[in-house]
């Protein structure tokens, strides 16, 4: 008989506290996803229009001034310090008369280039570069990195420093999708 008492006391127990915690409360707070609360106020931490080019370029000093300076104001402050960094990379930039696969000479492609943005052809072909179409956009598929390494140690041809213009990547490790999200899942 003790032994029925101490069960029925545990299931007592039991239904007492799952009542408790199933307290049916509910109907007092919001059903469903809480969405995210946008309110506040927020600064920008980074940008990268052009990937590598804040990395490669702004010193260590200013890379954070970088990142939240206003784009239209980026070229002013940093063109001359992202001029010296190409020069110390590939000094035949040095020369005023050496231009890049843009046709572009040492301060007019620093110009380009302190600007983070990522300019789009709405009429055109969106490329990062195809030889022809120059900065029109980027397609997942495009090389950016070699394309950046080409215009910084290729010369007017593209062929000069040939170990220096390319990333070795041919590929993506995965084919993109033909329908959005278009990224392959991950792996």
């Amino acid at each position: 008989m003790k032994f029925n008492t101490i069960k029925l006391m545990t299931i007592a127990v039991v239904v007492a506290f799952s009542a408790y915690n199933c307290s049916s409360d509910d109907d007092n707070g919001t059903t469903g996803p809480v969405l995210p609360n946008f309110t506040g106020t927020y600064t920008q931490e980074d940008q990268i229009a052009r990937p590598a080019i804040n990395t490669v370029f702004a010193s260590m000093a200013d890379k954070n001034t970088f990142n939240v300076t206003v784009p239209s104001n980026q070229g002013v402050a940093f063109q001359t310090k992202f001029q010296t960094k190409l020069e110390a990379l590939n000094p035949a930039h040095t020369d005023p008369t050496y231009t890049n696969a843009l046709g572009f000479n040492a301060a007019q492609f620093t110009g380009v280039l302190a600007t983070d943005v990522l300019t789009v052809s709405l009429t055109g072909t969106t490329t990062f570069f195809d030889g022809t179409n120059v900065l029109t956009g980027r397609a997942l598929a495009d090389d950016v990195i070699s394309t950046e390494l080409l215009l910084i140690f290729g010369g007017p041809t593209g062929t000069d420093n040939p170990g220096l213009t390319s990333d070795n990547v041919t590929a993506n490790d995965k084919a993109f999708l033909t329908s959005f999200p278009y990224l392959a899942s991950p792996w």
